[in-house]
């Protein structure tokens, strides 16, 4: 997983960083870390009259509200022989 260094960043939730590694390290490199941010940070505030999820559906997904709604991808899955 490469990120492009020459081109700006669209808006995304998914988040990539490179930590410092010294050569004086005694673990190898971790290479890049990915995190997701949650969609309520973008919002500010939370509207009224958002559309809401039945509350079967809610209960599954863990929110009431589908803006709200973040599905967890693991960046890292099929990377682990």
């Amino acid at each position: 997983m490469k990120v492009p260094q020459n081109e700006k960043p669209s808006f995304t939730r998914v988040k990539y960083y490179q930590p410092y590694y010294s050569r004086f390290d005694p673990c190898p490199p971790i290479g890049l870390k990915v995190y997701s941010t949650p969609p309520h940070l973008y919002m500010g505030f939370q509207p009224a009259n958002l559309q809401q999820f039945s509350p079967k559906v809610a209960l599954k997904k863990g929110t009431l509200w589908p803006a709200l709604y973040d599905p967890y991808q693991n960046p890292y899955e099929g990377k682990r022989g």
